[in-house]
Parts: C-alpha cells; structure tokens; sequence
C-alpha cells in the first residue's frame, strides 16, 4: 500500500527519500581532536587495537588475496573466507613458533670498538 502523505516527503515517484547527515564539527576539527586524544592512555589504547586490526586486514589482504573472492555464490564464498581465515592462523602459529631472525643482526659500535682493539675475540 502506497503512504498517502508520500508526496510530501520525496519527489521521487519510484525512489524512497534519501537524507545526507553531516558532522556537527568540521573534518579538520575532528581530525585535530583524534591525533590530540592519540596521546592520553585511553587513545593510545584505543589507537593500538586499531593499529593492530588494521595490520591483521592488511596482512590477509597481501598474503591470502582476501579482496577477490575465487567463487560466486554466498556460501562458497563464506566457505572460502572461513578458509582464509584458518590460513591466516596457520600462518600466524608458524611465525610464532619459528625462533630463527629474518635478518642477520649487525654488530653494535661497541662491539666493533672491542673487537677492533683487540679486547674481545669475535
């Protein structure tokens, strides 16, 4: 049933009305108030969770392809994000797990300066 008083609210004869909501502040004003609240703990615990979620998303973007979907279809495509998901923890263990450095630590200036002169063997 069509609303009697519709007429009213949007010119629209096949569209529903559409309303554009905007920030009681300035994006420079609130963008401002962010990067201030980033040096109280609170922000800076609140940053950290989202700095860490924003570097999980990234990490599944780059490593498991998690923007492209390989299936049409809702539940094939759900069965694949569950699967990226498992791969991501898969990864995740074996990363923990793996002691070795990624790269070879340089020596500090002052075990140079010892070795150097001779007071420590390297």
């Amino acid at each position: 049933m069509a609303c009697p008083v519709r007429a009213q609210c949007t010119g629209s004869t096949e569209r529903p009305r559409s309303l554009a909501l905007l920030p009681s502040q300035s994006p420079h004003e609130i963008q401002l108030r962010n990067r201030r609240d980033r040096h109280i703990p609170q922000g800076k615990h609140r940053y950290a969770i989202r700095t860490g979620t924003e570097a999980t998303l990234s990490q599944a973007v780059r490593t498991c392809g998690l923007r492209r979907s390989r299936y049409r279809g809702l539940a094939r495509t759900h069965v694949q994000h569950v699967l990226t998901a498992m791969a991501r923890n898969l990864i995740r263990l074996a990363d923990w797990f793996d002691t070795t450095p990624t790269t070879p630590r340089r020596d500090s200036n002052f075990r140079t300066l010892c070795t150097n002169t001779g007071l420590i063997t390297p």
